[in-house]
């Protein structure tokens, strides 16, 4: 029996959604990208299990979140993508100071709770366009804050359907990463902040929000940063070595850099994803040349290319 048919009578069993030859330009914030082979969206955890039980070994897989930080390439993925359904957004409460989330609430979401229920900590999180389980994956931060300092615990599933605990003191947290092992899929965090009151909280939000809206672009087919900021090369950004080299205006097809931001690169509507990726690949060579710095993604990029 083939995959597909597998696939089809696997879904069957389901109440989640799961798609043959599914496209991918709606689940990236630069609207580009081809098709995964199969896309499934598992209602709850015990699909996940099922799913992963009779195809986490053979089939090769990727989970998204958002989509806020990644670039599916033109050829689409070969395999299959997993996007967590609505039961995976749950937020609440455990104790004054102490927060459990699902992998998918949105980061800007658990910034609200938090300040709705006095827990500071969680204010840089307004500012990140992305969700709570990519957040854990690359250590999300911004402002002097990233998501390892909150961290208590995450509830993770492996490929063989056997759901894990990892204690943040197991995880070697860096700049925009960690040693979590990729195959792992995030299913919930625990995270603790400390009592603030509610109008505190809420200033130090506008101010990051207000910030971030002086700097960075909105409204517009991006990913965001794109490139890391380098770490013990240079004292400056990447935004500040991409106009040193002289890319600041540059244009690749439908693709370009955007003028309020250097480290945001953009979509105009009618850019592929080979647009942008060559767009990357000539900013890092005239960086290097320019600056004798490699500049290192900050987004990650997926799939084929044609």
């Amino acid at each position: 029996m083939n995959i597909l048919k597998k696939v089809e009578d696997f879904s069957k069993r389901i109440s989640g959604k799961i798609f043959a030859n599914y496209s991918l330009k709606k689940s990236s914030w630069f609207g580009l990208g081809g098709s995964a082979d199969i896309f499934f969206k598992p209602n709850t955890l015990n699909e996940l299990v099922l799913f992963l039980k009779q195809f986490g070994h053979i089939l090769p897989f990727k989970v998204i979140g958002a989509g806020s930080n990644i670039l599916i390439r033109d050829g689409g993925f070969k395999g299959t993508i997993i996007k967590l359904g609505k039961n995976f957004s749950h937020i609440s409460k455990l104790n004054d100071t102490t927060i459990v989330s699902g992998s998918i609430v949105v980061d800007k979401k658990l910034s609200e709770f938090a300040m709705n229920n006095s827990i500071s900590g969680f204010e840089f999180l307004s500012c990140i366009p992305g969700t709570i389980g990519g957040a854990i994956r690359m250590n999300s931060g911004c402002y002097g804050y990233d998501i390892s300092k909150s961290l208590v615990s995450i509830q993770a599933i492996d490929m063989k359907g056997v759901v894990r605990l990892i204690n943040a003191d197991q995880i070697n947290y860096k700049y925009r990463g960690s040693d979590l092992p990729k195959d792992l899929i995030f299913l919930s965090a625990t995270l603790k902040g400390k009592k603030v009151e509610t109008k505190i909280i809420k200033k130090k939000i506008d101010n990051f929000v207000l910030k971030k809206k002086q700097s960075q672009p909105s409204q517009i087919k991006t990913c965001g940063s794109t490139f890391r900021n380098p770490i013990n090369k240079t004292k400056k950004k990447s935004w500040q070595l991409i106009k040193e080299a002289g890319c600041e205006k540059m244009i690749v097809g439908g693709a370009y850099i955007s003028e309020k931001h250097a480290n945001f690169f953009v979509n105009d509507g009618s850019a592929t994803s080979n647009d942008v990726e060559d767009l990357i690949n000539i900013v890092k060579e005239k960086v290097l040349a320019a600056t004798g710095i490699k500049l290192d993604l900050e987004l990650e990029v997926i799939g084929n290319q044609i």
